[in-house]
């Protein structure tokens, strides 16, 4: 089960990237060009939202069966020392439910704006930010924290 979880869960950080990369292209164009926000935007936002919840969910469970968590919870004070067991038991949890509320509340703020501009922004501002600290907690294979192939 762990295994199939890990394929799961690195195979769906790809759909998760590219709908906030797509999204975040959708709200850039429709802010500066002055676009109507139309169904299909909205239908964007709120798929986008649903992925990343997906996602979290998955890493969830992912979490609670993994080994290097569960050593890193009986071994804390070892485990701590060593950056890897680190990242994987708190520091890349901790990033992704920072974006899971970021993508959460600029969905439901873009939802709720009143102007079409006002909607782009607000997504374009908070999937932005999502994006980053997603960038930043993805374990790549160049990560100084903890690496991992694109792939597993």
């Amino acid at each position: 089960m762990y295994q199939t979880l890990t394929f799961l869960h690195s195979l769906f950080r790809w759909v998760v990237l590219l709908s906030l990369i797509y999204s975040v292209w959708i709200a850039f164009r429709g802010y500066y060009l002055h676009k109507i926000f139309s169904g299909k935007d909205d239908l964007v936002r709120h798929w986008t939202a649903t992925i990343a919840h997906i996602q979290l969910v998955l890493g969830i469970i992912l979490y609670s069966k993994s080994p290097v968590v569960k050593y890193f919870w009986k071994n804390f004070n070892e485990a701590k020392g060593s950056l890897d067991i680190l990242f994987f038991g708190v520091i890349h949890i901790a990033l992704m439910l920072t974006a899971i509320v970021l993508i959460t509340v600029g969905s439901a703020l873009a939802k709720r704006k009143e102007t079409d501009r006002e909607k782009f922004r607000t997504m374009l501002i908070w999937y932005i930010l999502a994006l980053v600290v997603i960038f930043i907690a993805i374990p790549w294979p160049f990560s100084p924290f903890a690496n991992r192939p694109y792939l597993r």
